[in-house]
């Protein structure tokens, strides 16, 4: 295998470095920087551990109630084949998933790597190889049923800026895929769902159907998959407030666009998902690397 970019790090600049200058994982570092997003010096290394975040990231999809039958998940581009990428198969339960659990299918839909004992989700890999032929800059793509995203979703409205945490997908951040054709068994379709997430969504509501979210890395697309579903429910709190008599107060554009400038970078949104995956790796004792 070929080697790749060995670990970056980022230090912290000094205390009397303009606000400007400090990029937002530094600004959010009070003292010293959290590192940068590893890099391993081997693409061996580097697909061992990013299955491994991917199998922890199931997990965390699993306690936070986002399973749905067989229905759901997660590709990862491989890091020395762009054009193949893993998934997960097709009715195992996201917390039990381990690294190895996972396959490797190419852009015609052949598995060609990982686990061959178990197919790979036709839907998925459709609404999946979508996505990263529509985008070379995303390694990750995740897609649930999750509750308050389905519930959202039937009304076909982009999420409102109400919350901090909804103006981490400002602008176009964000879309919303109203064309619903039924469970995703064309390639028409998976197509019409890549292109409408458009070249710079991180998040898109599928009219009456759920939500999918995209990243650099698996924790990001992680992080951002939780962060939707809870924005979604509390939308549904304050839809329903609004209707018994209370006033919504919107997050002003200019400030939901400087926190979305200062919060929704790749190395940040790396370190927001970081949390939920190392209590799953503790939690799992190691069994995700199985």
């Amino acid at each position: 295998m070929g080697s790749i970019v060995t670990e970056r790090s980022n230090t912290c600049p000094d205390a009397d470095q303009h606000h400007a200058e400090k990029t937002p994982l530094q600004l959010i570092s009070q003292g010293v920087c959290l590192p940068g997003i590893p890099r391993h010096p081997t693409f061996t290394a580097q697909r061992k551990w990013t299955l491994e975040q991917m199998a922890l990231a199931f997990r965390v999809f699993a306690r936070k109630d986002f399973t749905d039958g067989m229905a759901g998940h997660i590709s990862v581009r491989d890091p020395e084949n762009p054009h193949t990428f893993w998934t997960n198969p097709l009715a195992v339960h996201f917390g039990i998933l381990k690294a190895s659990d996972m396959i490797l299918v190419n852009y015609e839909g052949v598995p060609i790597g990982g686990n061959m004992s178990r197919p790979a989700n036709a839907a998925g890999f459709l609404i999946h190889s979508a996505v990263h032929q529509a985008r070379p800059d995303v390694d990750a793509a995740c897609h649930t049923h999750s509750p308050h995203g389905m519930a959202w979703s039937a009304f076909g409205r982009p999420l409102e800026m109400l919350t901090q945490d909804a103006a981490y997908l400002y602008g176009n951040a964000q879309a919303v895929y109203k064309d619903f054709g039924g469970v995703v068994l064309t390639e028409e379709e998976g197509k019409k769902i890549g292109d409408a997430l458009g070249n710079k969504g991180k998040g898109m509501i599928l009219q009456n159907h759920g939500l999918l979210t995209v990243g650099s890395t698996v924790s990001e697309a992680c992080f951002l998959m939780t962060l939707m579903e809870r924005a979604c429910q509390c939308q549904l709190l304050a839809e329903a407030a609004e209707a018994n008599g209370l006033t919504k107060v919107y997050i002003p554009d200019e400030s939901a666009k400087y926190t979305f400038e200062n919060s929704s970078d790749a190395e940040t949104l790396y370190w927001e998902g970081q949390p939920d995956l190392q209590f799953e790796e503790h939690m799992s004792k190691g069994e995700h690397k199985n």
